[in-house]
């Protein structure tokens, strides 16, 4: 059997170069040359590789959420609600903010599809975005059956939220935004959510019926 010619390059550090690009530019703005020039390969190796530029970005995307999967697996392990809640914002706020010059500031999958004319890519960003609303909503439903959550609480609804907070404050650090700005937004955020009742507590019995 024959054996294909192996890679001249390392995927892991092109599709870190390339996400560089398409952070910065955007989907529609990143063109091919640039990726290339950026990713160090020339474009017949970009098409062996990933098929095309949707596929690189495909790739680039899968990528992305690799990096991110530290952050998800904390917030689904937290003990409570809450908790799940400020280590996901603060997650966000120190990843969008906080980049030590390893990315741009902000979110590649708010800020990549912002303006384009392909329809396909505002789809795919958002089922990204969708992916992590989802494990969100399902982390909250057990909170909720566990009495973690008021039963009057909506795991959609908070998932929605935050999710909608995490892209504000993503724009935001793009806008120049610092982590304690982000920070100050995460303490009001939370503010506003919901805590379970705490069962009244237990009457002691009177003096005499103990006696008795």
């Amino acid at each position: 059997m024959r054996t294909g010619r192996p890679r001249g390059f390392c995927i892991e550090t092109a599709l870190d170069r390339a996400m560089t690009v398409f952070w910065q530019k955007g989907y529609e703005g990143a063109s091919l040359s640039g990726l290339t020039q950026a990713m160090g390969i020339n474009p017949p190796s970009l098409y062996a590789a990933f098929g095309n530029k949707e596929g690189l970005f495909r790739a680039v995307l899968e990528r992305y959420d690799a990096r991110r999967k530290g952050l998800m697996d904390r917030v689904i392990a937290a003990p409570d609600a809450k908790k799940a809640a400020q280590l996901f914002l603060e997650g966000v706020a120190e990843f969008s903010a906080d980049t030590n010059g390893r990315n741009p500031p902000g979110c590649l999958l708010v800020q990549s599809g912002l303006s384009c004319s392909d329809r396909d890519i505002p789809e795919i960003l958002a089922q990204h975005r969708a992916e992590k609303e989802k494990m969100l909503r399902e982390r909250f439903e057990r909170d909720r059956k566990d009495g973690n959550l008021p039963k009057s609480a909506n795991p959609a609804v908070l998932a929605s939220y935050l999710v909608a907070m995490a892209n504000g404050m993503c724009v935001q650090a793009s806008a120049g935004a610092t982590i304690k700005d982000l920070m100050d937004v995460v303490k009001l955020a939370l503010h506003a959510w919901p805590v379970a009742e705490k069962p009244a507590p237990k009457k002691s019995a009177h003096p005499l019926q103990r006696a008795l």
